[in-house]
This record gives C-alpha cells, sequence and structure tokens, in this order.
C-alpha cells in the first residue's frame, strides 16, 4: 500500500472524528494515526469470519460434559414428557429404524480431547464428527465455554441485584442479536468488526473490500467510516445485469442503467450520495468479476459435467442429511464457499487488501418445539460447513490466514417445555483456524445440577439461573478482543472497540486461544 493510500484514508476517518467536537475526539485521532502507521508496516494478509446462528442455539446438546454428575443431572433434566430432547450417552449404538432426528437414531454423543479437561469429560451432538476430529486430532477447532454478552463480570448474587450493571434487554432476540454484534440493544449501527475495519482499513488499498456479508444486511460489519459490501453465492452482485453483463440481452442497456444509477442530476445530498453508492457497487463488480476465482475450481467446488454450475447440486456443498438419509444442500456451505473465493482474492493481492472481515448466516435455531429434529439438522450443516471451509483453506495454503467463530443472539434454557428449549442468555461457541490453539476450552465449563426441591431454582449451580438458562462466565468482549490481538489490534484499540474490558482483570481480557 503506498503512503498516498494510508495518508488519504487517514484524512477521510479524521474528518469523520473531527465532525464528532467531542472530547474523546484527540484520543480518537492518536489512536487513528498510531493504526495509520501501522497499516504501512504490515504485509501479511488475515480474514475473521463471522458465522451467526440465527435464533440462539441450544448449546447444551451441541458442546456436553459427561463427567457423572454432569450427566446424570443433564439426563434428570432434559429426559422429560412428552418428547426427551436428552440425547444418548457416548458409545450408545445408533438405531437406524427409530424416528428420524430422534436421539435413539442418532447415537450417543462423541467423546472429546481437550488438553485441560478441568477434572471433566466433554462430548458433542452425535452428528458432528467432522468437528470431533478438527478438535480431537487436527487441534485447530477450539471451544469457548458459557460465553455471552456481559458488562462486567457477575455473580447470582449480583445479577438479583437491580443496582448491578446487565446488558439491557436480555433474552430479546433482536436485542441480543444485535448485543453480540455491536456490544448494545437494537438501535445501534456500529458492530466490533466493522469498527477493527475501521481501525485497519489502512491496510487496503480498496477499503470496500474489508467488510464483507455473504448473508445481507449484518450490524456486526457496519463501522464509522468502514461500510459493509454484500456479495451473493454466486460473487459479486451487479447492478441490473445478468451473469453475462447484460440487460434485456444487451450490454449496452446494461451499461445505460449503470450510467443513469451513477448519476448525479440534482445536486440533493440524498441524490449523491444513492448515485455514489450505485458507483460504488459497479466499481466493485468490475474488480471482483475478473479477480475472484471460479467456483468450479478444485479448491472450492466442483465442476459440472454439462451445463452451468449450480452451488446447490454441487457435492461439495451438500452434507449427509440426517432427516432423510440423502444428501442436501448447505446453504451455510454456500455462503463459505463464496468467503473462501473472495479470501483467496485477498490474499492473492488481487483486490487490494489485506484485512478483512465476513459475515455468514445459518438460521432456524428458534427451536421452542421439534428440537430433536430441527438441531440435528442443523448441527449437521454446522459442522459439514465448516468442515468444508476448512478443507478448502487447506488446498489454499491459507488456514493461519482466517480465523471463524460461531455466535447466536443466545443460548436456551436447560429446562424442556415439552419437546423444544426457551430463551437463555450464556451459551458454548467454536473458534476454528489454523492459528487456533484448538483441541481445548477456553473458560471455565458450567456446573450442570437439577431444580432444587421448590421445582424453581439451580441451586446447586452458580452458573445456572431460573429455567437452568446459563450466567455467562465469560463476555463478547473477551472473544472480541482475543481475535483482535491477532488481527493486528494494539490494545489501546481494543479498549477503544470494547469498553466493558475495563471492568475485567487484565490477565483475563485475552483469553488465550489464539497462537499468536
Amino acid at each position: 500500500m503506498t503512503q498516498a493510500t494510508s495518508r488519504r484514508l487517514f484524512l477521510r476517518h479524521a474528518g469523520v472524528l473531527s465532525a464528532l467536537a467531542g472530547a474523546g475526539a484527540p484520543a480518537a485521532l492518536n489512536l487513528l494515526a498510531a493504526a495509520s502507521a501501522a497499516a504501512q508496516s504490515a504485509t501479511d494478509y488475515k480474514a475473521l469470519v463471522c458465522v451467526f446462528l440465527l435464533g440462539g442455539n441450544d448449546a447444551f446438546n451441541m458442546v456436553l460434559p459427561t463427567d457423572s454428575a454432569s450427566w446424570q443431572a443433564y439426563s434428570t433434566t432434559r429426559n422429560q414428557a412428552p418428547d426427551s430432547i436428552a440425547l444418548a450417552a457416548p458409545g450408545v449404538a445408533p438405531v437406524p429404524s427409530a424416528a428420524a432426528g430422534s436421539p435413539t437414531r442418532l447415537g450417543g454423543v462423541l467423546p472429546l480431547q481437550p488438553t485441560n479437561a478441568q477434572g471433566r469429560s466433554f462430548a458433542l451432538h452425535p452428528v458432528m464428527g467432522s468437528l470431533q476430529t478438527m478438535f480431537n486430532t487436527d487441534r485447530r477447532l477450539a471451544i469457548l465455554p458459557n460465553i455471552g454478552p456481559l458488562l462486567m463480570p457477575t455473580t447470582k448474587t449480583q445479577y438479583s441485584l437491580s443496582s448491578h450493571p446487565k446488558p439491557p434487554r436480555l433474552f430479546s432476540h433482536n436485542d441480543q442479536q444485535n448485543t453480540w454484534q455491536a456490544l448494545a440493544p437494537e438501535g445501534t449501527v456500529q458492530g466490533w468488526g466493522g469498527r477493527m475495519g475501521d481501525m485497519l482499513a489502512g491496510l487496503n488499498n480498496r477499503a470496500v473490500f474489508t467488510s464483507i456479508s455473504a448473508s445481507g444486511n449484518a450490524v456486526w460489519l457496519s463501522g464509522q467510516t468502514v461500510q459493509q459490501y454484500q456479495v451473493g453465492n454466486s460473487g459479486a452482485l451487479r447492478l441490473g445485469a445478468d451473469g453475462n453483463g447484460r440487460l434485456y440481452g444487451s450490454t449496452a442497456v446494461a451499461s445505460a442503467l449503470q450510467r443513469i444509477a451513477a448519476g448525479n442530476r440534482g445536486g440533493h445530498v440524498l441524490q449523491a450520495d444513492m448515485a455514489a453508492l450505485a458507483q460504488r457497487s459497479i466499481d466493485a463488480e468490475t474488480v471482483l468479476r475478473s479477480a475472484l476465482p471460479p467456483a468450479t475450481d478444485a479448491a472450492f467446488g466442483t465442476a459440472p459435467a454439462s451445463g452451468n454450475y449450480n452451488a446447490s447440486n454441487d457435492p461439495k456443498l451438500q452434507y449427509d442429511n440426517p432427516l432423510t438419509g440423502g444428501r442436501s444442500s448447505n446453504s451455510l456451505a454456500q455462503q463459505l464457499q463464496v468467503v473462501a473465493r473472495m479470501v483467496a482474492a485477498g490474499a492473492s493481492g488481487a483486490i487490494g487488501v489485506r484485512r478483512q472481515v465476513f459475515f455468514v448466516t445459518l438460521g432456524g435455531f428458534d427451536t421452542h418445539d421439534a428440537q430433536n429434529r430441527n438441531q440435528a439438522d442443523l448441527m449437521a450443516k454446522l459442522a459439514h460447513a465448516m468442515r468444508y471451509f476448512d478443507d478448502t483453506l487447506g488446498a489454499l495454503g491459507l488456514l493461519n490466514n482466517v480465523t471463524s467463530f460461531t455466535a447466536s443472539d443466545f443460548g436456551r434454557t436447560f429446562t424442556s417445555n415439552g419437546d423444544g428449549t426457551d430463551h437463555g442468555w450464556g451459551s458454548h461457541h467454536f473458534v476454528m483456524g489454523g492459528a487456533v490453539r484448538g483441541g481445548d476450552l477456553y473458560g471455565r465449563f458450567p456446573t450442570l445440577t437439577v431444580k432444587n426441591a421448590n421445582n424453581n431454582q439451580f441451586d446447586g449451580s452458580p452458573d445456572q439461573l431460573a429455567n437452568g438458562a446459563l450466567l455467562p462466565g465469560t463476555s463478547v468482549d473477551q472473544l472480541g478482543a482475543s481475535l483482535g490481538g491477532w488481527f493486528g489490534l494494539s490494545a489501546g484499540q481494543m479498549a477503544d472497540i470494547f469498553p466493558n474490558l475495563a471492568h475485567f482483570d487484565a490477565g483475563s481480557r485475552n483469553l488465550g486461544f489464539m497462537s499468536a
């Protein structure tokens, strides 16, 4: 990157900050200057990928403690009428003739071998064999137990006090999705992924490719100055034109539409913004059209024997469906395919970037009912997509350059509502990548117990609230700061992005799951 490019980006950011005219502006400008200076000396490529599980994943059935006391509490609580949502113990053979998605048909949970087992034993959902291998053998998958939004460390006693600061609007889908992504409820417009992009955009000649969504608009990607750019499964989105650059069969018509869309005839501020946005999209698509490697390249997909490529028919992007016993299209794998193609273009220097943040989603996790069937299918999709992405990055030689992590609205209740679960708080999540110190748990795994004699509280656990929802032991801020250090952010920049870090002990702000 040239010094002129870095200087232009610095001045653009500085103009936004000076317009704030607040007491914090000088400090913010100092941070920005440090970021600009650092940007000129970095030469490597790195990317972060947020895999958001929309609806609130029931992590109690994704990562499970299997030591005797924990398993007894788990089985007692979740093996309830009319439809048990307790999975089978390790080693139990699957019964293919049982109902699709049922614990009996799935068989036992899959044992894990963490480096530091905390005096307990653990397992994964029965359909996540590929992630079991990545954790136990490849050691590129780490588990963050009981993580969620926190303003400061909080005990059960403190949680019961109205005076103790807690994240607002807990248990609300929209608000907690926003809090995970932007550290504040719905209405907040800047996410911590986008803020990271702000700090490091000086590394990128084309800032438009800093923040990329393969799943529509996402607040996690929005910064103060960095704007998210959206791609589809086939790559860049073309304004008015088809895949061949034609509109009504004509390239001339398509070009005329683009000229009109990017023109600013009236001089109104809104017209100018709309024209600039259209021109940005046109310019970006022009670059990506030639820079993105084809989806049919062997690293990403399977070239069809005849006809046009269709991602939904690509065997690499299909998973073993536990409900049908056949192969089904995986929308998450399709999103990660285009992310992998973007990563390949970024790492090669073809699109002028050294730091990128990506956002993908998998929906359907609001499992208030039919949880056995729904979650088995969702876990199979997640495991397949993550393994596909890891394999693809391996084929590209970029395992160490990309770190992916899961996130979700919230965890769910330990108790069953009959055949599903309700909204909770803390949850378990994965971090994956070649730079991840995999094969271990980062954070204390919560204590699971049963309700008291009054059947209204989990008195035996310091971690479980009413209905067994988890009080997080690790904060989203700590996750972000741990990723940010690897990504290239300074301590001062992370304190700016994650203000709640100041309430956590200095030694706990980096969770230690990144190797560098």
